[in-house]
């Protein structure tokens, strides 16, 4: 993370890195996507269901699979999967992605673990609604001291296709992590909402953003899905963001990971005992770094 983006990620909130993915691994991700899509929407109505823990969104739980999905392939909606890294092993690069790391060890000044996994599969119509800016205190905050940017929940957006003014493009109100005011206008319709402004992308960009800021997704207004990569980090205390597994441990099966290397089994805050157990890690997981008080 260069001067520049420090400067303009903590004047704004966010930015966008351009071609942080290749073409070779934009199309692997684009291929897995549209496949687990085709399951992932045949399975979404069905048994077993589980409320999420902060209520009101109920997903099926493929447990062959590993994920959750709610929502449904049809005009205005959204199709969301939930920790999709049980689903492929063609995810795996995504975990300890060193460009990617570069960015968040920079934002995150405790030991940066993965809390969030998600597709979002946006179909013609469907927009996301406005939320977070202004006051924010906790795991959503935007923080500056003398170490610099300290932040909790970051996400990074890596996208597979392009998306212009009218794929719905997310979109934010520059500059409100650091509002002292929450956000005065009524409803929760980014189109409608003044400041809000859309960010296109080309295929193999991604966007940073701090949760503090507020933001959204434009109503989708062409005739294409539009579908994105989540992955949220923040401090290795920070448990599972994911809706459907919100704030319990994060949720990865025991194939998943027996693939991944030391590396990337330390960006999860924790695991089962068994699989610390079966993979030797001990029963109290990784060492913590001495930036982790």
């Amino acid at each position: 993370m260069n001067e520049i983006e420090m400067y303009e990620f903590d004047r704004v909130a966010y930015i966008t890195v351009r071609g942080l993915l290749t073409d070779k691994q934009v199309k692997s991700l684009a291929e897995t996507i549209d496949a687990l899509e085709e399951e992932a929407v045949t399975r979404a109505a069905q048994q077993p269901r589980r409320e999420s823990p902060i209520g009101g969104i109920e997903y099926h739980h493929n447990v062959e699979g590993g994920y959750y999905v709610s929502g449904a392939r049809e005009t205005g909606n959204t199709l969301i999967i939930e920790d999709f890294f049980n689903a492929d092993p063609a995810f795996d690069f995504l975990v300890d992605h060193a460009p990617t790391m570069s960015y968040i060890d920079a934002i995150v000044q405790q030991r940066a673990t993965i809390n969030n996994s998600e597709i979002r599969i946006r179909y013609p119509g469907n927009q996301t609604g406005t939320h977070m800016g202004g006051p924010i205190s906790g795991k959503h905050r935007y923080g500056y001291d003398q170490r610099g940017i300290n932040c909790m929940m970051v996400r990074m957006v890596y996208f597979v296709h392009d998306v212009g003014p009218e794929d719905g493009p997310f979109c934010v109100v520059p500059a409100t992590h650091k509002s002292n005011m929450v956000s005065p206008y009524p409803g929760r319709n980014p189109d409608e909402e003044p400041g809000m402004i859309g960010l296109t992308v080309k295929a193999g960009d991604a966007i940073l953003f701090t949760e503090n800021l507020r933001h959204g997704g434009f109503t989708n207004r062409s005739d294409r899905t539009r579908k994105t990569v989540h992955i949220g980090y923040g401090p290795f205390w920070m448990k599972s963001q994911n809706i459907a597994t919100m704030d319990e441990d994060q949720y990865l099966l025991p194939r998943t990971y027996a693939r991944y290397t030391p590396e990337q089994r330390q960006l999860f805050r924790a695991w089962p005992p068994t699989l610390e157990r079966e993979f030797g890690e001990g029963e109290k997981g990784p060492q913590r770094h001495d930036n982790d008080r």
